[in-house]
Parts: structure tokens; C-alpha cells; sequence
């Protein structure tokens, strides 16, 4: 299996009302996190990856029309857990996110990757940061109200 390329997307779910979607980790139960995934190939375009990304785990299509995602322009380099070092390439131990959002009707249907992800709630923003195991995830939906449309 080849190497995965130390940058990434995350994306936060949320509705109007800033409720925010959370997807259980299906290798690590207790893992609360938004949609988060590696770039394909180094040239892949980030609202490529984002776009993917966001249906391959939760089966939310952004058209660009009904759903647009919308790119925060803001990045995070963080450790790589050391539990997941040995999907990078050796001597790799930081990853760049890029933080995305889209805004969803609370009753658009949920489809999760079972190989990915077993659960999903819906919680308040400040909830969900909480429920987070992720510095970085946390950080960005405590940020949500400044990229909203609220």
C-alpha cells in the first residue's frame, strides 16, 4: 500500500443553527471527529479532496449548487499521532490540514462508510468541540460561528 501524503482536509458538518455532525472512528471507538481525509495524488486540488472526502464517509454530496463547501483558507500542521506514523512515509511526522465547512439541513440522511466510521450525533458547536479527540477539530468548530452565515 503506498505511503499517505501528509496533507489533509477536515470538514465540519453543521446546519443553520450550528448543530455539528460527528462520525465514531470505527478502528478506535470513543473517536468523535468531523470528516477528515488525505489528498489521492500531491496535485489533487483540496475542494477535490474535501468533496470526496465528504461523501465517501457521511454520503453528503457538495454539488456546488445545493451544498457548497467553503474553504476557511486557514491550515493547521500538527504531530501525526504515532499510532498512525506507518501510514506515512519514514521520517514524516507532521501533517497540513485545511479546514472546510459545509452547511446541511438537519434531516439530510446520514451514509457512513462502516469501514471508517460505526456512529453519528448531531450536537450543539460547543458540544462537539468537547467531544472531539482532536486538538485541531476541536479548535476549528469552536471557530465555526466566524465562518458561518449566521
Amino acid at each position: 500500500m503506498p505511503y499517505k501524503i501528509p496533507e489533509s482536509v477536515l470538514v465540519v458538518i453543521h446546519t443553520a443553527d450550528l448543530e455539528v455532525l460527528l462520525i465514531e472512528r470505527a478502528a478506535n471507538p470513543g473517536y468523535w471527529q468531523s470528516v477528515t481525509g488525505s489528498l489521492d495524488f500531491a496535485d489533487e486540488p483540496l475542494l477535490t479532496t474535501a468533496t470526496r472526502e465528504l461523501f465517501e464517509e457521511t454520503g453528503i454530496v457538495a454539488d456546488g449548487e445545493h451544498l457548497q463547501l467553503r474553504d476557511w483558507g486557514m491550515r493547521n500542521i500538527y504531530e501525526i499521532y504515532p499510532v498512525w506514523r506507518h501510514r506515512y512515509a519514514p521520517g514524516v511526522t507532521q501533517n497540513t490540514e485545511h479546514i472546510f465547512s459545509v452547511e446541511v439541513p438537519r434531516d439530510i440522511p446520514i451514509v457512513l462508510s462502516p469501514r471508517e466510521h460505526t456512529a453519528h450525533i448531531w450536537l450543539p458547536y460547543l458540544e462537539a468541540a468537547d467531544k472531539c479527540f482532536s486538538p485541531s477539530n476541536a479548535e476549528a468548530i469552536l471557530q465555526l460561528p466566524r465562518h458561518s452565515d449566521r
